[in-house]
């Protein structure tokens, strides 16, 4: 084994810690709140950055109306015109993937995740061409969304 390989495994290891086993194409996040609190925040920090929330699906209440269980799961689905418009410019066939979803999700060790599409996946799989700055303001946007949704809210106590 090379000095490379020495040191690249295991630093591969403790950056990705804190990412989930993911499907092809998705990045994953964890969550230090509940499936709910994170869906929450992840609308109020998208709504506040001008994003338009299409859709909330609480796929746990459709299983549990249909008489199954599900641990909780909710996918929220966003988007801004003027970000996925160019992008449809580019290859209308990403249309298929957009507006933008994000899954939340608790796994059976009860730890929640947040995860998206990747635009790196979405520009290969569409074939995407001329549009690597459109993609690169979206996935660090999508980023930081995540990052902002997964984390608590920094509350100010007041004792009297």
């Amino acid at each position: 084994m090379n000095v490379f390989r020495m040191i690249a495994l295991p630093l591969t290891f403790l950056l990705c810690s804190g990412l989930a086993q993911a499907a092809e194409g998705l990045i994953v996040v964890k969550s230090n709140q509940s499936v709910a609190a994170t869906a929450d925040k992840l609308e109020a920090v998208l709504s506040e950055n001008g994003m338009k929330i299409m859709n909330r699906i609480n796929h746990a209440a459709g299983a549990e109306s249909a008489g199954l269980e599900l641990r909780p799961t909710e996918v929220v689905i966003f988007g801004n015109p003027k970000v996925g418009s160019p992008l449809m410019q580019c290859a209308q066939s990403v249309a298929v993937d957009l507006p933008q979803k994000a899954l939340i999700w608790e796994d059976d060790g009860g730890q929640v995740w947040l995860g998206y599409n990747d635009p790196e996946y979405l520009k290969t799989r569409h074939a995407i061409e001329g549009c690597d700055a459109a993609l690169a303001k979206v996935s660090g946007a999508l980023a930081k969304f995540a990052s902002a949704a997964s984390q608590p809210s920094m509350a100010c106590l007041v004792f009297r």
